[in-house]
């Protein structure tokens, strides 16, 4: 739990550093427990804390930033000094493409605007009864689950795989997932290893860790170029926002200034959506109901929110502003359970924080794992509670005292597709079961994103209620 910082951030002094072992520093910790690390420096030692990991001479040196201030600075109003280039997202480049995620400069922002009107809020709005058949489908499979028991950690990857799948590919849906679930986790653990290592050994070496990534990410490159191959050969998919899948308009996307995407580029853009359209809504969608599991009072207000507001119809994207309080739920469930609960990038010139100086060729992690644990904005922090969500709390608040999505010129293309996605799963599930917690506390380890490491089980219980319109 967070307490109160014991150091604060005094203009003019160094910036301090969070006491490791004397050979390696803080490396066991961070590969043991990075989130842990992250928030023992700043109960220690403030809002800017240097951690260093590794032996001498292969020593990394993490400037990490903690407030809302110093998380808007990085993000947004100082964005340009603090840039992509740490070890971690040339990792996901060298493994995933040079996408929307990693890229940068002037590629990024061709990028950017190549992809920006595939994610206006209308035709996002046209990926509801997508999401809505995927969950009825989910829980199809659950009425057969022993003793009434699902792993919501388990679930919730699927049916966000499946949804992003279906809305990315429009077709194929098995097959792809399949492969999917096949390859993302070897690529993500293999991008988190090389990332943390002070040194790695080349790709291109015969090690067993290098050839299971090689071939994980061959077969995941192979579907994805088979796709790719048969939008551009003029087969469609069928479903999907105004009956157009995303791949079939990113493929055609282009304007008065930007070429359209390559193959090559196709294949980037459909890799880094993959990734963070069902990695990140997975974290969301479980952790929320792992919490309104142990939390019945909160689950049973949600329900009735639900139950008034739909009666027995499909959830529609209009109804995103009609379930305050479950939109309520599902942001708390993102401050406690961050999907991307680190971020990290590198200063081009020696910046100011806090008033202390982070130099020039700096690594500065921010950390919304501990940001929104931050006393200062979030009282007894680890407790579950939607009302900091309200309108009125949140204008109260810095806005950067929570920021899951990012911030700034590089804040996430997604985040509507998230939000939307997320609210609507829950809305079908709540009016369907009740779900009670059969595992307490769920423990946590980070890859690319937030996952859980142990079981996340729940007991349903059907509602009485009908949801024939679900």
């Amino acid at each position: 739990m967070a307490v109160e910082s014991t150091a604060g951030t005094r203009a003019g002094t160094e910036v301090p550093v969070l006491a490791g072992a004397p050979l390696l520093g803080s490396l066991f910790d961070l590969t043991s427990d990075s989130l842990g690390t992250y928030l023992r420096a700043q109960q220690r030692h403030g809002d800017v804390v240097r951690v260093s990991a590794g032996p001498p001479g292969l020593r990394t040196e993490l400037y990490c930033v903690f407030s809302a201030e110093g998380a808007q600075q990085v993000l947004a109003s100082e964005s340009a000094n603090f840039r992509k280039d740490n070890p971690f997202y040339q990792e996901i480049r060298e493994s995933l493409g040079n996408g929307l995620l990693t890229s940068q400069d002037e590629e990024y922002l061709r990028q950017r605007r190549l992809v920006q009107p595939l994610f206006t809020r209308r035709r996002v709005d046209g990926y509801a009864s997508a999401v809505v058949a995927e969950t009825r489908a989910t829980l199809d499979t659950w009425t057969g689950a022993a003793d009434g028991i699902v792993d919501v950690s388990d679930e919730m990857t699927r049916l966000a795989l499946r949804a992003v799948a279906r809305i990315l590919f429009g077709t194929d849906v098995d097959a792809t997932v399949d492969v999917i679930d096949r390859s993302f986790p070897v690529i993500t653990e293999y991008v988190l290893r090389r990332g943390y290592s002070p040194a790695n050994i080349p790709r291109g070496w015969p090690t067993p860790g290098n050839r299971r990534a090689a071939a994980a990410m061959d077969e995941l490159y192979a579907v994805c170029d088979r796709i790719i191959a048969e939008r551009r050969g003029g087969e469609d998919g069928p479903e999907g926002a105004e009956g157009e899948d995303l791949l079939t308009l990113l493929a055609a996307a282009q304007s008065a200034d930007d070429a359209a995407f390559d193959a090559g580029e196709l294949r980037d853009q459909v890799l880094i959506f993959l990734l963070a359209g069902h990695e990140t809504t997975a974290t969301s969608l479980a952790f929320a109901l792992h919490l309104l599991a142990r939390h019945p009072e909160h689950q049973e207000r949600a329900y009735e929110e639900i139950s008034r507001v739909l009666g027995e119809r499909a959830p529609e994207a209009g109804d995103l502003d009609r379930l305050p309080y479950l939109t309520q739920v599902l942001k708390e469930a993102m401050r406690l359970y961050p999907a991307a609960p680190v971020m990290g990038r590198k200063a081009v010139a020696a910046s100011r924080i806090g008033g202390l100086t982070v130099p020039a060729g700096a690594n500065v992690i921010l950390a919304p794992w501990v940001t929104h644990r931050h006393p200062a904005h979030w009282p007894d922090p680890e407790r579950f509670d939607p009302e900091r969500f309200t309108p009125e709390a949140e204008a109260g608040r810095p806005r950067y005292a929570w920021f899951p999505f990012g911030g700034g010129p590089r804040a996430c293309i997604g985040q509507h597709f998230s939000m939307l996605e997320s609210v609507i799963a829950l809305a079908v599930m709540l009016r369907e079961y009740e779900f009670e917690a059969v595992d307490r506390e769920v423990p946590v380890g980070v890859g690319i994103t937030l996952r859980a490491d142990g079981p996340a089980r729940c007991r349903l219980r059907r509602r009485t209620r009908g949801t024939e319109g679900a």
